[in-house]
Order: C-alpha cells, then structure tokens, then sequence
C-alpha cells in the first residue's frame, strides 16, 4: 500500500485533519475524514488550465471539460451524469485559468462508484474520443459562450479587462471560455494531444473527504486508478511573472446596450499563496466587501452616484492576481465623477489604514467564508486539491485562516498603498449606446 502521512490543522480550523498518499504512477490522494453526515465528497484537479494553451489553440482546457463528461471506454454517451445522479449524487467540472476540476458528492455507500467513474475517463477517454463528440461538445461550447458573454450585458467585461492587465502573448491573457475561432480550428488530433499530455495521474490530485474508510479509500484508489501509466512529457507552464506595478493606466471604452453606464478596473497584486496577497484580500474586503465597505458607503450611500460598488479579488499563483473594482452608474451621472470619488477613498486608506473595526470586521468576514468552505465536504475537499497542486500542500488549505487573521493593520495599508493606485489598473468604461437608453426608456413607459 502506498505510504502516507498525516497533519492535523491548527486552531480556527475546527481539528480538521488529511492524509496524504502518492500512488506510484504520480496520482496524489488525499483523505479527510468527517462521519458528520453520510455522504463523501470526490475531487479531481488536474493541473491545466488555459494558462496551458498556446495562441491560436485556446480553448482546449475548457473544451475538455465538456469531453469528460461525454463517455469513456465502459461508460457510454451521458452515462457518467445518469450513474451519479441515480446513485443520488450530484457532480459537475469547472476550469480556470489554473486547472480543471471535477467533483461529485455521493451518499457514502456510492463513493465506489464515483471513484470508478473518475479512473475510467481518466484512463480510457481516448478510446470514446471521436470527431462525432468533438463536434458536439465544440458546438456546446461555443453556444455557452454567447449566452454567457457574447449576449448579455457586460458579459465580455472579464475577457476585456484580462486582455488589458496582462499583455499580448502572456499566459494569463486569454481566459477559459476560448475564442470562436480557436474553438473552430481545434482538431481530433489537437484534442487527443492535449488529453494525452494533460490527463495523466502524476498530473492530477484527488480528494476524498467525508463519511469514508480511509484505508479502504486507498485501496480503491489504487484499484481503479492505479494500473493507468504516467505521463512526462508535460511542457512547463509559460512563465506568468510581471512587475509589481503596470506603470500606466489602461483604459477601454465600450459602447455596448447595456442597462447602465459601468466602471471597471483590475488592479494588479501579489500572488496566490503569499501573505502579501492575504493583506490585499483584506483590504479588498475593507473597501469593497459587502454594503458596510467604504466604496459602498461613499458611491451608494452618500454620493448616490452608484447603485452598486465592490471589490473582488481574483487569486492566482502563476500570475499576478487581479483586485477586481465593479461599480454601475446610477442614473445619468457621468463616470468620471465615479472614478474621482474611488480613487479619493483609495488614496485615503492608503495614507490612514483601516481603523481597528474594519480590520475586525474583514477578518471575521474572511473568517466565515473559509470556514463555510471547510465546513462542507465538497468545499474541503476542493481546498484540498488547490493546495495541493497550487502550492505542493494540501496541508495549507486548513491554516489558511490561521495565516488571514495574523495580517496586520500596517500590512493591509502597505497593501493599498503600493498597489491600489490610479497606474497599476486597467480601466473599462461602459457606455451605453443610444439603443440601451430607447429600450429603457420603453421599459418606464410601459410600467
């Protein structure tokens, strides 16, 4: 039986606990144990994502996705939803720019079934892979697109402000949807590469946690996953790396029927996995994070200027991560009243800091939100897998709580200081055409 071992999380964590194990084909897995209520959660990452894509072939991550869901040597057709589903269990697959996860939570007396059904597509999607389903899922995929970007409004903010904060050839340029063209070039041949280079267990980490034998865990892990061969041919990922600041202000204006004129911005900050990154959270949280934050209360609540004000951030460990700012206009006022009001309230949090309250208040905030996470099978279970194949430890998904609330109030000022400043952003300006204005206009008639 493959070797192993055990940490338990530190305090603010609840005791959780996991185990590591290495198949001898590469397969990492990793188990937690929580007999809470019976069911088990099953995750999959493997390490791809559109990071991995080259120009004029992206896509494919995402492609991908779509394939592993339509059959593989024993499982035929739409065979792996109609098994989970009938089994009681639910499942899906997301991909980033990072990786590509698969996931289902199972009653725990059908964890058998789920593991089954990973190690079959894993090991034997090849031999269901024909021009047939590719065309299919190109097709679905495509049609994903326009109802989820093409065709609603600002739906291509993400991919526009992405293409502005990371420049031309930069793995983090393109995002995971893919372009229509890419997705119409792709080939049979294209698709078995990327699988066979991609799709190998010593490129993957699973995770089981839940109402689970973690000893016969493993040994359906090696049962079903491993006689499938390793794969080392796997190009390394494309360098992400970038200076701390863009040095410039970037700047698109789009006119689009959209319902309200929009001001976005993606500020560029530290990586994934740092403590610098943990006090830009925070300070994202401050100023952004819900209707007590202080973009909210300047823009929504005193100004007026705004219906809506926030900050995210979006994590990432190749790249520079990217502090998200979305406001949308309210009524007439123009965007540069908006964007002179935001970049007042940055500058005076960068000179003050936070007061004591709103520190307490964001670390809470963060606080919960991790331990919602961990406090779910499935959340855990796909935390375990980020750190793992993010960081090399799944061990660091049950401190990272610990690691949030040890920020200091100097650090998160530093945070803003150095970074949340008018030329270390890309800005997209949303203007609507005069198509938008009849069309609300009709809508008030109408009422």
């Amino acid at each position: 039986m493959p070797m192993g071992h055990t940490a338990t999380a530190q305090a603010g964590s609840g005791g959780l606990t996991a185990t590591e194990h290495r198949l001898a084909n590469g397969l990492r897995v990793v188990l937690s144990e929580d007999h809470l209520t019976p069911v088990a959660a099953v995750c999959l990452w493997y390490d791809v994502g559109s990071r991995h894509e080259v120009s004029g072939r992206t896509g494919l991550a995402h492609l991908f996705e779509h394939l592993m869901f339509q059959g593989s040597k024993q499982v035929h057709g739409n065979g792996h939803f109609e098994l989970v589903q009938g089994a009681g269990g639910s499942l899906n697959g997301t991909t980033s720019f990072e990786r590509t996860n698969y996931f289902e939570t199972m009653p725990a007396h059908q964890l058998e079934l789920a593991l089954w059904l990973e190690a079959d597509r894993m090991g034997s999607l090849l031999a269901a892979l024909d021009q047939e389903s590719l065309d299919n899922q190109r097709d679905v995929v495509k049609n994903e697109r326009r109802q989820r970007y093409d065709n609603v409004p600002y739906g291509t903010a993400f991919e526009k402000l992405t293409a502005l904060a990371y420049p031309e050839g930069h793995p983090y340029h393109h995002t995971p949807i893919g372009s229509m063209a890419d997705l119409d070039a792709a080939t049979l041949e294209d698709a078995q590469e990327f699988f066979r280079t991609y799709y190998a267990p010593n490129n993957a980490v699973l995770s089981v946690v839940g109402d689970i034998d973690p000893e016969q865990t493993l040994a359906w892990a090696e049962k079903y996953f491993g006689s499938i061969p390793a794969y080392h041919g796997k190009p390394a990922p494309r360098d992400g790396g970038l200076p701390e600041i863009i040095g410039e202000q970037l700047r698109e204006v789009v006119e689009e029927e959209v319902p309200a004129r929009a001001l976005m911005a993606a500020y560029r900050l530290p990586e994934d996995g740092t403590r610098a990154c943990d006090a830009a959270d925070l300070a994202l949280t401050i100023l952004g994070g819900g209707e007590s934050s202080r973009l909210y209360n300047r823009l929504v609540r005193r100004d007026r200027t705004a219906v809506a004000a926030g900050f995210g951030l979006l994590r990432l460990a190749g790249a520079p991560s990217l502090g998200w700012l979305d406001v949308k206009a309210s009524g007439d006022v123009e965007i540069p009243a908006i964007e002179g009001a935001v970049d007042e309230e940055l500058a005076r949090f960068a000179q003050e800091g936070p007061t004591p309250g709103e520190m307490e208040r964001a670390q809470a905030q963060l606080e919960r939100e991790w331990l919602d996470r961990l406090g779910t099978v499935a959340g855990r279970a796909d935390e375990l897998c980020r750190y793992a194949v993010l960081f090399g430890d799944p061990q660091l998904a049950l401190t990272a709580v610990q690691r949030a609330l040890e920020v200091t109030a100097e650090e998160v000022q530093e945070a803003a200081r150095a970074q949340l400043r008018p030329d270390n952003r890309a800005v997209l300006v949303y203007e609507p055409t005069d198509d938008a204005d009849s069309t609300d206009e009709d809508e008030e008639a109408a009422k």
